[in-house]
């Protein structure tokens, strides 16, 4: 994953290129290095997701994984307390229904 020249239009950051879940996207933004380990812990939590769930569906992996990457920024305070712990059981409760039924289908 390399950094690339600026692009015209007054973009001075630069572009990084990263591959999540072997999709290459070109990103922009003023710390590449930033970029680098969000894009690795995005790939890192699809696959985890789709080792877990056995799905083959991009799309399904990717909003699993969001909602993973939801409900552990919810634990960690980042999001309103009151209502941060009623909306992460109800994501845990919503994920671990369709990766049961996943598993059950294998799917």
């Amino acid at each position: 994953m390399a950094e690339e020249p600026a692009a015209a239009g007054g973009n001075t950051s630069g572009y990084v290129t990263v591959e999540i879940y072997d999709q290459v996207y070109h990103l922009s933004g003023q710390d590449a290095e930033h970029i680098r380990d969000l894009a690795a812990r995005v790939d890192a939590k699809m696959r985890a997701v789709a080792a877990h769930g056995r799905t083959v569906d991009s799309l399904r992996v990717a909003v699993l994984a969001a909602l993973n990457l939801a409900d552990e920024l919810t634990q960690a305070g980042g999001v309103d307390a009151r209502l941060g712990h009623a909306r992460a059981a109800s994501l845990r409760g919503l994920l671990d229904e369709v990766l049961e039924e996943e598993w059950k289908t294998g799917s």
